[in-house]
């Protein structure tokens, strides 16, 4: 009784491990309670055992599951095009405004090479042009000018030849007309003539009386004036017969010249045309002029970040030298390097988680295209199959991921995504 009192006593205390010990050897403890906790520990790790099987397959079918699901690899970098920036004109640098690594806008002045030689070159151009001009107007006003006076020049000469034709017609009639006067006068005067040489007869015998006679000398002088006078009037129409055939002449070699009016005509025209095409020759080295003149500013094309810097100021650079490198920040995607066996379900548009190494972030994507070919067909060394020695290796296509662009905001304002950081994508196939 002592015992269980001192046992009673003691759980109301805290007991010390060796008091405890005391006590259970002291008070005996009975069967039925030994055999109940065994039951309770079998049944428990039935129960622990069964829901650890259902949680195992549970386990096991979400990563069945999402293995199927999802298709992840760590052989992904960002990828993106570097824009190399080179001299289109030779000249000496004056100043260079960026630095390696800075962020540049899209229009933002890079470099400035000297640009006093093309300015130059710009303002002659422009002299010749403003004297191409001058000379062409100058032409211009010349073609219908030219026509008119052609085609006059041709009409008058169509009626001096008219004139000179009617004037020989009227030449050779006034000939012919004083050739038969001619031959009138002649007759007339071998008439008196034998009419005198009768009266002279007759006059010595005193037949005719002396008045008669003289009339008959008279009238003998008179017609041979008159043959001498009709002669001088054919050679002075032969006279003017020549001539009026000299004048017809000269009408008709003024006529063929006049008749060349058409060409006169094409000859001012093409003098023109010569001098409008000179205009175009000026004006489009002026254009050249100003356009090398605009080349002296290199200007970003895009916003980005500088990659390299290859000039100094003072340097002498050449036409197609690499100046600086523009990293463009909104260009850029993923190449993502997937195992073959990963590529039976995935499509274009399969959505995409991207995270990326650098920062612990992810981004969202979707999958563009698949390549053309695995990594190995597009190596410098393609592997060669058919010497006997073939052993198949899982092979790589490279498969490329867009970021998905929020119409919002910029893309990738921050400049966080550049080509060559490691990623680690995930696509959710469909």
């Amino acid at each position: 009784m002592s015992n269980n009192n001192h046992f009673s006593n003691s759980r109301s205390a805290v007991l010390e491990p060796e008091q405890i010990a005391e006590a259970v050897q002291a008070e005996p403890i009975p069967e039925t309670e030994i055999h109940r906790p065994a039951g309770i520990a079998r049944r428990a790790r039935i129960i622990f055992a069964a829901a650890a099987a259902v949680v195992v397959a549970i386990a096991g079918s979400w990563f069945l599951y999402n293995g199927w699901l999802h298709k992840g690899t760590d052989d992904a970098q960002v990828d993106g095009h570097i824009m190399p920036l080179s001299a289109r004109i030779n000249g000496h640098v004056q100043q260079v405004n960026v630095i390696e690594g800075q962020m540049v806008h899209a229009g933002e002045v890079l470099v400035v090479i000297d640009p006093t030689d093309y300015k130059v070159a710009a303002e002659q151009a422009k002299a010749n042009l403003e004297d191409a001009e001058a000379t062409a107007a100058g032409s211009r006003w010349n073609v219908p000018v030219a026509s008119a006076t052609a085609w006059s020049d041709l009409d008058a000469a169509k009626a001096r030849v008219s004139n000179a034709e009617a004037g020989m017609g009227a030449a050779q009639e006034e000939l012919e007309s004083a050739k038969a006067e001619l031959i009138s006068a002649e007759a007339n005067a071998q008439k008196t003539d034998a009419d005198l040489i009768r009266y002279t007869q007759l006059v010595a015998k005193q037949d005719v009386s002396r008045q008669r006679y003289d009339q008959a000398v008279a009238a003998a002088t008179a017609n041979r004036a008159s043959v001498a006078a009709a002669k001088a009037k054919v050679r002075a129409d032969e006279q003017t017969l020549q001539q009026a055939q000299a004048r017809l002449l000269e009408a008709k070699a003024g006529l063929v010249n006049a008749q060349t009016a058409p060409d006169q005509v094409a000859l001012v025209r093409a003098k023109y045309d010569s001098a409008a095409a000179q205009v175009d020759q000026r004006k489009a080295q002026l254009d050249q002029a100003e356009l090398n003149l605009s080349y002296t500013i290199i200007r970003s094309p895009v916003t980005g970040i500088i990659g390299k810097r290859s000039v100094e100021v003072g340097q002498n650079v050449s036409v197609g030298q690499e100046l600086v490198d523009v990293v463009p920040l909104d260009d850029v995607w993923v190449t993502a390097n997937f195992k073959e066996t990963q590529l039976a379900h995935m499509r274009p548009g399969d959505p995409v988680e991207i995270k990326v190494d650098a920062y612990g972030r992810t981004w969202k994507g979707h999958v563009t295209n698949l390549g053309g070919g695995t990594g190995s067909v597009f190596s410098l060394l393609p592997p060669e199959n058919a010497t006997g020695n073939y052993v198949k290796v899982v092979q790589r296509e490279p498969v490329r991921i867009d970021f998905d662009r929020a119409t919002d905001h910029d893309f990738n304002a921050e400049g966080l995504l550049k080509p060559g950081l490691s990623v680690e994508p995930e696509v959710t196939v469909r």
